[in-house]
């Protein structure tokens, strides 16, 4: 029979046939000599370039926040310049010259060391006369702070805002030479004294509240009219803070004495720079208060202005 061989022929060059095709299917070699192992290798991409690893790997960086402290941040009065208030005249050891420019004097010497860290120029810097009484009152400001002596009190901050203390600060009392109270010694030799301050001044009301003389205290518009009650024989004493006590017994009344200086109430009582009620600058400022102080500059600017010869204290 014939049939048979030809359909074993026919059916071995059909699987030659596919076996071609299978190895072309699976991208072999038609040389065994180079061919790959059977086994297949995990597929792998290429390595990125240095530019393109650095392009990549690093995810994008969100937009920074500007810094609400930064000069061409901060909302003062007039844009690009920092107006200050104080009263008029001003007097030393706080001011020089009665001039807030030339940054001399305590608190003129502070407001130009605030500025510097808010980032404004003296040449950035303006003042205006703002009278101490108003300073405090009630509603809209035309200054971006305030700097005149003005303690924290929480009456006054009731409808105002202050900074964080820059001086703390005791009450002193001056008489003059052979007054009745010039060796008074305690609370209790100035009961039957003639006290006078300045209106709308702690002074005063340490005087009605820690003293509590017989009598009511002689208030004055100001401390000029006080000095001349004292120099005319009209009061015994006055009340003030106790660095002007050092200036007006070494400057204005060299006949004057201190006669002594009270304690500070826990805490201390302390001058703050003052701000229209909620004004935001005050976080701005009061981080450039925390600079000084941590770095020695506030206090160095104390003891440049406000040294002098320690008062005794008084007892109770």
């Amino acid at each position: 029979m014939i049939r048979r061989p030809v359909l074993i022929a026919v059916a071995a060059a059909s699987a030659l046939l596919i076996a071609g095709c299978a190895q072309e299917s699976t991208g072999g070699s038609a040389s065994p000599a180079t061919s790959a192992p059977a086994t297949s290798a995990p597929a792998t991409s290429a390595a990125p370039s240095p530019t393109e690893a650095a392009s990549t790997s690093a995810a994008p960086s969100p937009t920074e926040a500007p810094d609400p402290c930064a000069k061409e941040s901060l909302a003062t009065i007039s844009p690009g310049t920092l107006t200050i208030g104080t009263d008029s005249p001003a007097y030393p050891p706080y001011f020089v010259d009665d001039d807030p420019t030339n940054g001399q004097g305590f608190e003129s010497a502070v407001a130009y060391a605030v500025a510097e860290g808010l980032g404004f120029t003296p040449e950035e810097v303006q003042w205006t006369v703002v009278p101490f009484n108003k300073s405090y009152a009630p509603g809209a400001k035309d200054f971006d702070f305030d700097i005149n002596q003005i303690s924290i009190t929480p009456k006054r901050a009731e409808v105002v805002t202050f900074s964080d203390g820059y001086y703390t600060v005791n009450q002193a009392v001056i008489a003059l030479d052979g007054s009745p109270v010039a060796g008074a010694k305690s609370l209790a030799d100035l009961k039957d004294a003639k006290l006078g301050a300045q209106v709308g001044t702690t002074s005063l009301q340490y005087i009605t509240d820690v003293v509590q003389p017989g009598s009511d205290p002689f208030v004055f518009n100001d401390t000029n009219d006080a000095k001349s009650a004292l120099k005319n024989g009209q009061i015994d004493a006055i009340v003030v803070d106790l660095p002007t006590a050092y200036y007006i017994t070494a400057v204005e009344i060299p006949k004057g004495k201190i006669v002594g200086q009270f304690p500070a109430a826990e805490g201390g009582e302390q001058f703050g720079l003052l701000f229209q009620k909620d004004n935001p600058l005050v976080t701005c400022v009061n981080q450039v208060l925390a600079e000084l102080k941590d770095s020695g500059e506030l206090q160095a600017i104390q003891d440049q202005w406000l040294a002098g010869e320690a008062a005794p204290y008084f007892t109770e």
